[in-house]
């Protein structure tokens, strides 16, 4: 596996080879065959680790960002980092076939959704828009990592936050906003 990740590191999976790991690993070709039948099982279990490292690096951002909202915005970013410092292993983590009702899975399919689940309902006005933020929330990051990956964009190394920082801005003004609303009704009624 460890070995599969670096090689992942420096070329594409299309480039990934059961010999070539069997060759860094400086084993035979056919003892790659007892721990993976071929090389989707492989890429599967490298996507499962990958996954994992996301979530584990969004975790790692959202604490040092003191959670909350700051830390939700710091997930996003740390998404997108993440990304543009694993680009083959980010593309294999999302290639690979994923349940397709992932947000609105009761119970998270991964820690990496349960954690994105839990940020949104932390910001959610009520539980009916806990997967509405989650879908907005992961659309903007991996939309944006996407962008970046294939140099659709260019953009500064703070901008990246910047965008998240917009996002949660917005997001508030629109939970405030029609508060803001029915009073400004009610005061142009009473007066």
């Amino acid at each position: 596996m460890r070995a599969g990740m670096e090689l992942l590191a420096t070329r594409t999976v299309d480039d990934l080879s059961l010999r070539e790991i069997a060759r860094t690993v400086g084993v035979s070709a056919n003892a790659v065959y007892r721990h993976f039948a071929d090389k989707e099982s492989l890429m599967q279990a490298l996507s499962a680790e990958g996954l994992q490292m996301l979530y584990v690096a969004q975790r790692a951002a959202s604490d040092a960002a003191g959670g909350g909202v700051a830390g939700f915005t710091a997930t996003g970013a740390a998404y997108v980092r993440f990304a543009l410092e694993n680009p083959a292993l980010f593309r294999q983590v999302f290639s690979n076939p994923q349940p397709r009702d992932a947000v609105a899975a009761p119970d998270g399919v991964t820690a990496a959704m349960a954690f994105l689940r839990a940020n949104a309902a932390g910001v959610a006005g009520s539980d009916s828009e806990v997967e509405i933020i989650a879908l907005e929330a992961w659309s903007l990051a991996h939309g944006l990592a996407m962008l970046l990956l294939d140099a659709r964009v260019a953009v500064p190394e703070t901008m990246i936050s910047d965008v998240f920082t917009h996002w949660a801005e917005r997001l508030r003004v629109r939970r405030v906003s029609p508060v803001k609303k029915a009073v400004g009704k009610r005061s142009r009624a009473s007066a």
